[in-house]
């Protein structure tokens, strides 16, 4: 069968002109879960797409006893497995698989590291990647600390060459609270520079994601009612139909507010409420992202029940399949207290935002996965069609859906045809799929590239992280002073308890249903 490629006039004129430095990247946790479902299935599908520098090495550390051909024999069968591409080019194998080699050690073996830089030395004369280095922590954060320190102190942290760069990947968790945060930064900082590090959150990475600064200030038509004068509210919901899917050790510690709100949903909010930067470039697009955070209303302990809803999901169905509760999780606690459900409102205290509402809703188990940004305008100011108005119309909602079905749509009021008078809700919409006619790139290759090319945009910097914290933290030293909630509270399959319901509609709203 011969491929066809559809012609699509809205990618004509586009080229991408980037390509980064010949860079080796040192994957620590390369036996892990995310290399082999994320960063390796990305890192091929850049190089399917030509975007990847000549002689682009990666070298995989962990502990198991692999040699560089069992390496590669267990990447091919990741990326085959957990790419977006449907079949492997054996041709474009072959070329990337050349730069796949493996270290085995133990994280916290100091004498590895020296051994470490020795490897990445002669691979530098082979495929003449000139000392530039990307390290990538996929590893748990417990071991975050450990491999900085011997990084530094072997001399790894440092450009070997002049010319030459080290850069810094850090996975989430960032912490679990303000102090954790705070201490985990001056610890980096110990041993590199804060422009070498790259604190990654893959929402980012997203195109949708992206595509809210484009519709924000890319177009004259949103800005002007983009405050307090047209918005009504925002909603923000993450809703996953997975459980803990063997995580129970690590989420039982975490739960939803620390696991999803601080660092996605944070992230959403920040690129939905901030002010226009001066430039489309790093450190503008995060100081204005920084400035949202800190605006976030300080929350009282005692207020806390009152903005907030926990809940966790008992047993249920899930697409017709019975599931079970997360008490009977394994690794998890047959009594534990951990919100796998929350929903909180927080207000932005500057001149766009005041007293306009930010609902944020993040849930395992619940009927249907689906992120995506609801933006609810203000009613026109006279009803004029009143008594015209089908039971379907609705207030103007402008919709951003970051997954599935990546694309924006605009709920308007339209007439009903026939001879009458009469008004229903209709959708104008644009999807990423059918407009462009290829298939979105996985948040990963963006962000994988943008750190070859040392573009941090999209990367969070210290004091965000940290803004970040703050108003979980007071979350969480709300929830700490009161009695334990009485779990579970909503079943698998809901969209979770009824509290969060009574929630919003106290305020005369309620939750969209994506």
């Amino acid at each position: 069968m011969t491929a066809t490629t559809l012609h699509n006039p809205l990618r004509e004129g586009l080229r991408f002109e980037r390509l980064p430095d010949p860079c080796i990247m040192v994957i620590f946790g390369a036996s892990g879960d995310l290399t082999h479902r994320k960063l390796l299935p990305a890192l091929y599908n850049l190089a399917y797409d030509g975007l990847l520098p000549p002689g682009l090495t990666v070298v995989g550390y962990a502990r198991r006893p692999y040699t560089d051909d069992e390496f590669r024999q267990e990447m091919r069968a990741a990326v085959e497995r957990f790419s977006r591409r449907q079949r492997i080019d054996p041709d474009v194998w072959q070329t990337f698989a050349q730069g796949l080699f493996y270290f085995s050690a133990d994280f916290n073996d100091r004498s590895a590291y020296p051994k470490l830089g020795e490897e990445l030395e002669r691979l530098d004369r082979e495929r003449g990647t000139s000392g530039n280095r990307i390290f990538y922590l996929a590893t748990p954060p417990d071991a975050y600390e450990t491999i900085t320190q011997h990084l530094g102190e072997s001399g790894l942290a440092q450009p070997s060459q002049p010319g030459s760069w080290v850069r810094l990947i850090v996975e989430k968790p960032f912490g679990h609270d303000l102090e954790s945060a705070i201490a985990l930064n001056n610890h980096l900082l110990k041993y590199f520079r804060e422009e070498q590090i790259y604190r990654i959150d893959h929402y980012l990475g997203k195109e949708t994601v992206q595509n809210i600064l484009a519709l924000r200030f890319a177009n004259g038509i949103f800005e002007p009612i983009w405050n307090r004068n047209y918005i009504d509210h925002v909603q923000i919901t993450v809703a996953e139909t997975i459980g803990i899917e063997g995580r129970g050790g690590y989420y039982d510690r975490a739960g939803a507010l620390r696991d999803m709100v601080q660092n996605h949903m944070l992230q959403l909010l920040s690129v939905v409420a901030m002010e226009p930067p001066i430039a489309f470039e790093a450190d503008p697009v995060r100081d204005e992202k920084v400035k949202a955070l800190r605006a976030i209303r300080p929350i009282r302990p005692e207020e806390v029940n009152e903005i907030t809803v926990r809940g966790q999901y008992g047993p249920g169905f899930i697409g017709g399949r019975p599931v079970p509760g997360y008490r009977e999780e394994p690794r998890v606690a047959p009594n534990s207290i951990t919100e796998t459900y929350v929903a909180l409102k927080l207000f932005i205290d500057n001149w766009r935002w005041a007293d306009v509402p930010f609902y944020l809703r993040t849930g395992k188990r619940l009927p249907r996965r689906v992120t995506e940004i609801a933006i609810q305008f203000k009613r026109v100011p006279h009803p004029l069609f009143k008594g015209m108005m089908t039971s379907g119309v609705e207030p103007n909602w402008l919709i951003i859906r970051i997954q599935p079905d990546e694309g924006v749509s605009l709920h308007i009021a339209a007439k009903v045809p026939g001879p009458r008078i009469r008004l229903r809700t209709v959708t104008m919409g644009f999807l990423y799929g059918t407009s462009f006619l290829v298939q979105s790139p996985d948040a990963y290759e963006r962000l994988l590239l943008d750190c070859m090319l040392g573009d941090s945009t999209l990367f969070t910097r210290r004091d965000e992280t940290e803004a970040a914290w703050v108003p979980i933290t007071q979350i969480l030293r709300g929830w700490a002073e009161l009695p334990p909630p009485e779990f579970p509270n909503y079943d698998a399959g809901t969209w979770g308890p009824p509290e969060a319901e009574l929630f919003i509609a106290r305020d005369g709203r309620r939750w969209r249903r994506p």
